[in-house]
């Protein structure tokens, strides 16, 4: 069984990426898609309290099972569309060791600051300054197959412009490029 491509959507929260993903579940017509969002994950927690320490490390648990989540379904030949906040070095790393770099099509979503904060504001459910917060962090790694700038273009427009490119991949994939320049083995444990 062939592997699933992963169309991989990485930008701060509010940028659009849901958006985005929701628009290419109902264009992409050459295979079945899945939508796996971070906050999707996030949301099948418990709602008890926890402390600082103890939130981040199930945070951190939550994203690195999120990742392998997304490998273990493309693994089976699903195709998947990934909506996600890189928004610390260590979890780039983690999808570059667990994700078939051949099978990734990494797409960053853009915005610009303003739009971000004008967003965050109307949706409500964001602490405000989150997006401005990831805003550096989120494309530090300044390497991507596709860019899409959700401050220009619909997400109608940006999910249509990626189906478009999807068949015109490149080779090296970013996350191939990414993984060489990253990662000394493909077996790395991180612990960044």
């Amino acid at each position: 069984m062939a592997p699933g491509r992963i169309i991989f959507l990485n930008g701060t929260s509010s940028s659009g990426k849901s958006s985005i993903a929701r628009e290419l579940l109902d264009i992409l017509d050459d295979g079945v898609f899945f939508h796996m969002a971070v906050d999707g994950f996030n949301a099948m927690r418990s709602k008890r309290e926890l402390e600082a320490e103890e939130l981040e490390a199930a945070l951190r648990r939550t994203r690195m099972g999120f990742h392998r989540s997304i490998a273990a379904m493309a693994a089976a030949g699903n195709d998947i569309v990934v909506d996600h906040v890189l928004s610390e070095p260590w979890r780039l790393l983690d999808c570059l060791t667990v994700l078939r770099p051949e099978d990734v099509l990494f797409v960053g979503v853009h915005c610009p600051l303003d739009e971000l904060v004008r967003r965050e504001l109307a949706r409500g459910d964001r602490p405000p300054g989150l997006a401005a917060h990831q805003y550096d962090r989120v494309h530090a790694h300044d390497d991507y197959d596709l860019e899409c700038d959700t401050g220009a273009a619909d997400p109608r427009e940006c999910a249509q412009h990626i189906k478009d490119f999807l068949p015109r991949r490149p080779s090296p994939t970013a996350f191939t490029r990414l993984r060489r320049r990253h990662l000394t083995g493909s077996q790395e444990v991180l612990t960044a």
